[in-house]
């Protein structure tokens, strides 16, 4: 490179400064005007030292030698290109980088290194001068710009969203290495919080991807029952999970990730404009997404020991609550625990049943990805005794939850061990989980022993186990307390009813756990987008998502303990099974622009094999003398005259896959399927043929329900003066103000009676 033996002979020579008194009298150019004898020369210093030492050393991995060496021949453009292939802008690093690449220059060693800096910003004038560098100024400059504070997995999927949809975007995190952080248990999915993530994922969101990326077991869960109660569920690698994540949005366009912590929201006129940092940044923003999950105020709980923090370790959110209700934002306080973490050098593994995950066709995304990424492990299964019990009664005067210390409200479905020993006092054991962090650690997390105990107590109870008798523990288990702002407060787009462009997302909205935040933080991203540059706000409705579902309990019904979904707060389950969850909402996130291309023809190809599928079933018919042997070996009923595929189909002792290998013509239609989905794809079309019926009837339900959703009522009456309604009526339709007839009728406290009032009054 450069010249053989320059470095021997060209001495080191900066480029030559303009004099200082001359460039005291305006604001032109530090330097000399360059010379191409400069560039030449200084360039020849470069030699073929056989490792680029240089090339490792820059943060962008410039090509050094190959655009010096290109340099030292006067060939300007090809060294331009060169410096491009890995830096979208050398005009700017030529002045302003530190130039570490000088650091490793091997000529330094015994010698000044190369004018590198000098000779990448030279190179760069050199296209301007030639018209190899155009200056590209934007259409139109526009200030609307979203920031995220918190980067769970609310803040993750809102920035992305948003950033994703198209609006320059900042998410603002206390620690970027902990990004979509698993504050308790590693594992992503169960029952209905698998069918949100896989929602999240037909809208082109993120979170069943890297769950995909990250699991070290798979299982669905309610294989007994009907496939509108099947929930998929993985354990993930904690720290895997997180990287998966950061390396997702660090690569996508719009979006920029700033450290910090947010102290306060700036407020013009109803209108939020910005917030500021304990860095003292103040940031403008058209709109402002709030996920801060349990670090507002958070405060931790280990018997008598308080500690302040936001999780183990992290220092809590301070100041924030305090900038938002004095704008008249309603808050309040929630609990939530988290459970002991065990060495698992110290786990009689003997001692314990053994629950292995599934190896099937089943994940969370419905991108064509590889089934299992990672080294897949089982977890194991043990039960408290009545000595466990009898240490835990014993320590209940030391306990936070029962001493007084800690006054507010814990999650009902996720109760910590001396919640359950206290409210089932007849039952002698309780089962736990082990199931492993990470894909190589020793940490295991004991899922179904969420205590506040003293930390000595817990020990002493888990010894009590004979497959803890010689445990070792990383770390007790322990509450946490934080604030949450009432949800009742918001629109279904998740938009403040009171200032303007503030959303919030997650479990600030008194939700628990990952998928619920994940869905929330989804939806508000989008809506932050839409209201930075114009359109109706995206909303889903309860027979269209079971986010819809959580979000309209939310807004409509507000929270007294925090939230979690189960399927039994879905009125169409039918209609929400996890395996249309792309038929439902890829189409919607298409529209928004946030479903890409690869992934919207994913989609249209599934559903044309699906129809095909059903339809050749429909039309193909079944004459008893061919079938019955076959239907009598599934010890089926044979039939007496002749029908259509799609009715043997329908019977429970039949499939698709088992009835092809006796029908020719449908094992070639199932043949020339070559999409790598395919058992997914056989799997959806089966669903829809047995369930038909049950589907067609939840549709005709939901839309005669949906009338209601019709009639606008916000801002109609003044409820305070409608005698007709009851006391507790108007009091609660004064607080939500709802949008519509559908969702008065939601509101818990609002009788049938008192919709037909409403209904009279809006002339129906």
């Amino acid at each position: 490179m450069g010249k053989l033996g320059g470095f021997l002979e060209i001495p080191r020579e900066e480029q030559a400064k303009r004099p200082v008194e001359d460039r005291v009298k305006d604001w032109k150019e530090l330097y000399q005007p360059f010379t191409d004898e400069y560039l030449l020369k200084q360039s020849a210093r470069c030699m073929d030292c056989g490792i680029p030492f240089c090339h490792f050393s820059c943060p962008v991995s410039n090509n050094i030698p190959e655009f010096n060496d290109f340099a030292h021949r006067g060939e300007w453009e090809k060294a331009l290109r060169i410096l491009e292939s890995t830096n979208n802008f050398p005009e700017f690093t030529g002045r302003v980088c530190p130039a570490p690449c000088e650091g490793g220059c091997v000529l330094g060693i015994n010698d000044k290194p190369i004018t590198i800096k000098n000779i990448e910003w030279n190179v760069a004038e050199k296209g301007f001068e030639n018209g190899w560098i155009k200056p590209m100024p934007p259409k139109s400059r526009t200030d609307k710009k979203v920031a995220v504070i918190g980067a769970g997995h609310a803040g993750c999927e809102a920035a992305a969203a948003a950033a994703n949809m198209g609006s320059k975007t900042c998410l603002i995190t206390m620690d970027m290495n902990k990004v979509a952080q698993m504050s308790c248990n590693p594992a992503v999915g169960g029952i209905a919080k698998g069918q949100i993530v896989r929602e999240i994922d037909a809208l082109g969101g993120y979170m069943g991807l890297v769950t995909d990326k990250t699991a070290i077991q798979f299982r669905i869960l309610n294989r007994s029952k009907g496939p509108a109660m099947w929930s998929p569920r993985a354990q993930c690698d904690r720290n895997k999970f997180i990287w998966t994540w950061r390396e997702i949005l660090e690569n996508i366009p719009n979006l920029s990730i700033w450290q910090d912590t947010v102290k306060e929201i700036i407020v013009e006129n109803g209108e939020i404009t910005g917030l500021k940092t304990f860095w003292d940044v103040t940031f403008h923003a058209k709109c402002v997404v709030i996920t801060t999950g349990t670090f507002l105020n958070g405060m931790m709980h280990v018997g008598k020991t308080q500690l302040a923090g936001g999780r183990m370790a992290e220092p809590p959110s301070l100041q924030l609550t305090e900038s938002i209700t004095k704008f008249g934002i309603r808050s309040g306080r929630m609990k939530t625990g988290t459970p002991v973490r065990i060495d698992g050098r110290s786990v009689n593994f003997q001692l314990m049943a053994t629950q292995d995950g599934e190896n099937d066709h089943h994940k969370f995304s419905f991108m064509n990805t590889s089934l299992r990424h990672l080294k897949q492990l089982q977890c194991w299964t043990c039960y408290t005794n009545e000595e466990v019990h009898r240490v835990l009664r014993e320590g209940l005067n030391e306990s936070p939850l029962y001493n007084g210390q800690i006054q507010s409200i814990g999650p009902r479905y996720c109760p910590s061990i001396e919640t359950k020993i206290v409210t089932f006092p007849d039952k002698n054991q309780h089962q736990l989980f082990l199931e492993p962090e990470g894909e190589t650690t020793q940490e295991l997390y004991l899922n179904g022993f969420s205590s506040s105990l003293p930390m000595d107590i817990q020990i002493q109870a888990l010894r009590k186990i004979p497959a803890f008798s010689n445990i070792e523990i990383y770390r007790p288990g322990y509450a946490i307390e934080y604030d949450y702002f009432d949800p009742t407060q918001l629109k279904h787009s998740l938009e403040s009813k009171i200032i303007k462009n503030l959303f919030f997302a997650g479990q600030v909205n008194g939700t628990t756990g990952y998928e619920e935040a994940g869905g929330q933080g989804l939806i508000a991203g989008i809506n932050a987008h839409i209201n930075c540059h114009g359109g109706e706000p995206f909303t889903l409705a309860r027979d269209e998502a079971y986010i819809g579902v959580l979000i309209d309990d939310l807004v409509t019904k507000g929270v007294d303990e925090p939230y979690r979904m189960f399927t039994s707060r879905a009125e169409y389950r039918i209609l929400l099974r996890m395996d249309d969850a792309d038929m439902r909402l890829t189409e919607k996130g298409w529209k928004l622009g946030l479903v890409k291309a690869d992934r919207y023809e994913l989609y249209r190809n599934k559903k044309d094999i699906v129809n095909e599928i059903i339809n050749f079933t429909r039309t193909y018919s079944i004459k008893p003398s061919l079938i019955n042997e076959t239907l009598e070996s599934y010890n089926t009923a044979p039939l007496k005259h002749g029908c259509k595929l799609i009715d043997l189909i329908n019977r429970p002792q039949i499939t698709i896959e088992n009835i092809a290998l006796h029908i020719p013509s449908f094992k070639r239609v199932l043949d020339e399927i070559k999409d790598s989905r395919k058992e997914e794809i056989i799997e959806a079309a089966e669903i829809q043929i047995k369930y038909e019926g049950y589907i067609a009837r939840e549709r005709m339900i939901a839309a005669k329900l949906s009338r209601l959703e019709s009639i606008k009522i916000k801002g109609k009456f003044n409820y305070t003066d409608i005698q007709s309604l009851s006391t507790e009526a108007r009091q609660k339709l004064i607080k939500i103000d709802p949008e519509t007839i559908a969702q008065a009728s939601r509101i818990p406290g609002v009788s049938p009676s008192d919709i037909n009032v409403l209904l009279v009054l809006s002339g129906r």
